[in-house]
């Protein structure tokens, strides 16, 4: 039934204001990229050296001014961060933000929200949900690398209020033994990719980490390369082990062989991390005698549901 009383305390005679109100041509506008109203996600490398020692810290990898936005942020929906905390001490995150995912560097401690906890050593995963405060406490001196969807819920004027998921721990063996199933299968010199997704049992339909976000654990062999391939997902690309002779290329157009036109060249070092922009085409080469390990996470979570990834392969 229409409540007509609920009209009744209305006061017309202060509307909704349309000061703010504006009004835009189509085709000068439906394209702010293009015409360099919003700015393109920036290439950027962040070394490992930037938590390599001193005091008990969070680095955020910061390009809010390149990008506009609120900060910290290392991509329109993401920010990335190192973590050092020194044996016997700890620190506190506490982001405005849906899921909050861990690579464990080195080092080993506890990571826990209220009143749960886990056990985190060298090589290990794992995932919190946002809406209170995650403390990491080192037994030995841990080095961590941690990604949250903060600027996300920024733009969004949003806030955490219900979780989707519960503390998920990927134990190193478990996901190194995966990953050496998938580099060990028929044809997995041909792939584009050879790695796999950590998945969580909430969301099955895009089959990522969290709701929000992927990570994947991938392997480029030695002597061996990763043909291109985009997705309209930022990757937040973080370099676990390499020798010299590991790198990417990334660029915006491929030739008519598939390699990428123009590329721009990232050396890879161990520890390092780099942005690939969302829509860039990317592959990976090794050109050492050992396997180099990569682990990208991206805001694909959310660009799966949406149904917006458009991931596509070079031919």
């Amino acid at each position: 039934m229409l409540d007509r009383t609920a009209t009744s305390t209305l006061n017309l005679d202060a509307p909704a204001t349309t000061e703010d109100a504006r009004y835009f041509e189509y085709t000068s506008s439906a394209n702010p990229i293009g015409a360099k109203l919003i700015s393109r996600v920036p290439y950027r490398s962040f070394p490992a050296s930037l938590y390599d020692g001193g005091p008990t810290r969070v680095v955020p990898l910061d390009l809010a001014a390149e990008l506009g936005c609120e900060g910290p942020a290392t991509g329109p929906g993401l920010c990335a961060n190192f973590v050092r905390v020194l044996a016997g001490e700890k620190v506190s995150l506490e982001p405005n933000a849906t899921s909050l995912v861990f690579y464990v560097v080195d080092g080993a401690g506890i990571a826990s929200q209220d009143s749960t906890g886990l056990r985190f050593s060298k090589g290990d995963f794992f995932t919190f949900p946002g809406g209170q405060s995650v403390e990491l406490a080192a037994d030995s001196t841990a080095r961590l690398y941690y990604v949250n969807d903060a600027p996300l819920l920024a733009y969004l004027g949003a806030s955490a209020t219900v979780r989707r998921f519960v503390p998920t721990l990927y134990p190193a063996t478990r996901a190194e033994e995966e990953l050496r199933k998938v580099l060990k299968a028929p044809g997995a010199g041909q792939r584009n990719r050879v790695s796999i997704l950590l998945g969580n049992a909430n969301f099955p339909q895009t089959r990522t980490v969290t709701h929000t976000m992927w990570a994947m654990f991938g392997v480029v062999a030695p002597k061996t390369m990763q043909k291109p391939h985009r997705h309209q997902s930022i990757a937040l690309d973080f370099i676990s082990e390499c020798q010299p002779g590991c790198y990417t290329l990334v660029g915006t157009e491929l030739d008519d062989h598939g390699n990428i036109r123009n590329p721009q060249r990232v050396d890879w070092e161990p520890g390092m991390v780099f942005v690939t922009p969302p829509g860039y085409w990317h592959a990976h080469f090794n050109e050492s005698s050992e396997n180099g390990y990569v682990i990208p996470i991206q805001d694909a979570g959310l660009q799966t549901y949406l149904r917006a990834l458009d991931i596509r392969f070079a031919h």
